[in-house]
């Protein structure tokens, strides 16, 4: 699959900007506790990525028209938040701590799901699904920090887990061998969180998703164990 990447010095991903609001207090806050006493950028990324998968619940169910949805320092006070809000608060605390970092879109279809989430979504399809890429050694590395223990647990799915020097993208396969979840489209990278594209996208592939169920739902409650 062809990977479409800015072409962007790495040192351009460093700075804070509106949703990846890397110079948020919480978010630094959050991100020196993450990696307290690591040295290299290898490893201190490994824990930024452990403390974003675990300590934030997923859900798919959120508020796309507003546009705190998708801030990471929104993300990070809220407790929970979905893929691209999960990997924005991954990328903002990789860029506090010294480590380049953007947001990667992809559209993956997900085989394992809640009954409640497929019907409302009419696909399995999620599209413009997000992850964070890091700049470490001299490339870029995508991680997926969305799946906490919990969720793993009910999808009986194994915890994706993240080196530092490969891609960590999800599982193919479930731990029974049932088809998981399939790659289909990489959209490319972005240096902040394209909002206005995503809001858009938003009301039109899932309207009922935005309109008709609580942003506070419990999806791992409801997920297939």
């Amino acid at each position: 699959m062809i990977f479409k990447a800015e072409k962007l010095d790495p040192d351009d991903y460093l700075t804070a900007t509106e949703y990846i609001d890397s110079d948020h207090p919480q978010v630094r806050v959050f991100a020196e506790r993450a990696a307290k006493g690591v040295q290299t950028p290898v490893d201190m990324a490994r824990y930024l990525y452990d403390a974003v998968r675990d300590d934030i619940r997923y859900t798919p169910y959120f508020n796309a028209a507003d546009r705190e949805s998708y801030r990471a320092s929104s993300c990070l006070a809220a407790g929970r938040g979905y893929c691209v809000a999960k990997a924005a608060l991954l990328s903002a605390s990789a860029r506090h701590l010294g480590i380049p970092a953007r947001i990667g879109l992809a559209d993956v279809r997900n085989h394992l799901t809640s009954a409640r989430l497929r019907q409302l979504m009419n696909t399995d399809i999620f599209y413009y699904h997000g992850f964070a890429e890091l700049y470490l050694g001299d490339h870029w590395v995508r991680a997926t920090p969305i799946f906490d223990a919990r969720l793993c647990q009910r999808l009986n799915v194994s915890l994706l887990k993240f080196d530092g020097c490969h891609d960590a993208l999800f599982h193919s396969y479930d731990n029974s061998g049932q088809r998981y979840m399939e790659y289909l489209v990489y959209h490319g990278s972005w240096r902040d969180v394209p909002v206005d594209m995503l809001m858009a996208e938003m009301r039109r592939l899932y309207p009922r998703v935005i309109g008709e169920t609580p942003v506070d739902a419990d999806f791992a409650a409801e997920a297939r164990i």
